[in-house]
């Protein structure tokens, strides 16, 4: 991990500094009458201050791992996730137990409870502490309970020893996951829900959760990949006998993910991606957004040790492309625009240039997910370099300097 955090800062210090040099170089005349030509600077201040050959890796290295990631994320989404359709509904609310993780968030818990359909008649509230819910039985998770996993894991594990069911299904809500729909379950071992961030506070932060929604399109390949790449939490059902095989009981500050990986190694089980969609909150403010992305990336990294080798491989990849892509439209394409190219070859500006529209396109991609109702967030197209750059701070931070704690995300309530 220190190597994996030195190759990062080495990075972005590569990047930025040979950044600065390019645009702060004098312009240089070319020859006698020549007009002054600012290609021709970034020539020199590269050959001159010996910075050409590691900017010039640098910019190429970022380049060329976002590029691949995006490549991949299209034979993923338009190849292998190509006619995925959930698999037909066979389980109803009644064979399903609820139970919706918070440390004491009682007003926020309550909205949730409250948008359940119909028929959910076994609902539980796992708290830290004492808290009103109506229409849930509360349980408290005693201090004293000893487990290997911390804060929601712990609280999950200690629900799955305590909490008693006869349903096939558990299904597992974040405080702030309101319903917004629900048809029932398909026939596999763990189901995913989708989700769709509602904006609470900072708009920037809801937009780069509308950014990832577009990403995460993705998901629809999951169901036929041999281990999926990752799960939310904030609205997964797993079938109680695999709970109890499984189980919580284990170290992570991603413990639905862990959870997921785990069960994937471990047992013959499969997955599908529901169309049930959770209504859960954005966060609040940028400094939520990083620290949530802080404990997401640090978390992917350390749990990926879970994974066969190809598998923990391609999510370290992953997490540094998306730690680095912001690089691609705030260094790369500018660059490259203003005459790095001529240094660095013309491919370079095609590449970037194809980069930002990967950006725009995934941005795009998450506003029409949302529907007609949220159009009017294509006016901000033109932030979208600044939305990466809010989507993917705390993914830095994460491989930088982990957090050493699970930290949980300030919810407000409301719509």
């Amino acid at each position: 991990m220190n190597t994996e955090r030195l190759a990062l800062l080495a990075v972005t210090l590569a990047l930025f500094v040979g950044g600065a040099a390019t645009l702060l170089a004098p312009t240089v005349v070319s020859g006698p009458g020549a007009a002054p030509s600012h290609a021709d600077a970034v020539t020199t201040i590269t050959a001159d201050a010996g910075l050409g050959s590691l900017f010039g890796i640098a910019l190429w290295g970022v380049t060329i791992l976002f590029g691949g990631t995006a490549l991949l994320w299209v034979v993923l989404t338009y190849v292998i996730g190509a006619g995925y359709e959930a698999p037909p509904v066979e389980y109803g609310p009644e064979d399903v137990q609820v139970r919706i993780m918070t440390v004491d968030a009682a007003a926020v818990v309550q909205e949730t409870v409250d948008s359940l359909p119909d028929g959910f008649d076994d609902v539980h509230v796992i708290a830290e502490r004492a808290i009103d819910v109506a229409g849930a039985s509360v349980h408290v998770v005693p201090e004293d309970f000893e487990s290997r996993a911390v804060r929601k894991g712990r609280a999950q594990e200690w629900a799955r020893q305590t909490v008693d069911t006869d349903r096939e299904f558990v299904l597992y809500l974040d405080e702030d996951s309101i319903v917004e729909s629900f048809e029932g379950l398909p026939d596999a071992d763990i189901v995913q829900l989708r989700e769709k961030p509602r904006r609470t506070g900072s708009s920037l932060s809801f937009l780069a959760d509308v950014y990832r929604m577009g990403v995460q399109v993705e998901q629809r390949a999951f169901a036929r990949l041999s281990i999926p790449l990752f799960a939310w939490g904030g609205g997964i059902a797993v079938r109680s006998e695999v709970e109890d095989a499984v189980t919580w009981d284990r170290e992570t500050l991603v413990e639905d993910t862990a959870f997921v990986w785990a069960a994937f190694s471990e047992y013959d089980i499969d997955f599908a991606l529901s169309e049930s969609i959770c209504r859960n909150e954005a966060p609040p403010s940028l400094y939520e957004i990083g620290q949530q992305r802080r404990r997401w990336s640090a978390g992917n990294v350390q749990a990926a040790k879970l994974l066969p080798l190809r598998y923990e491989l391609l999510t370290r990849v992953r997490n540094y492309a998306w730690a680095l892509s912001p690089i691609v439209t705030l260094v790369v394409l500018p660059l490259s625009l203003l005459g790095a190219s001529v240094a660095y070859g013309g491919a370079l500006l095609v590449a970037s240039v194809g980069l930002g529209l990967f950006t725009a396109f995934w941005f795009l991609r998450g506003v029409a997910y949302y529907g007609e109702g949220h159009a009017g967030w294509l006016l901000a197209l033109p932030l979208a370099p600044l939305v990466t750059v809010v989507h993917s701070m705390g993914t830095v931070a994460g491989i930088v300097n982990p957090p050493e704690h699970f930290r949980v995300t300030t919810k407000v309530g409301g719509e």
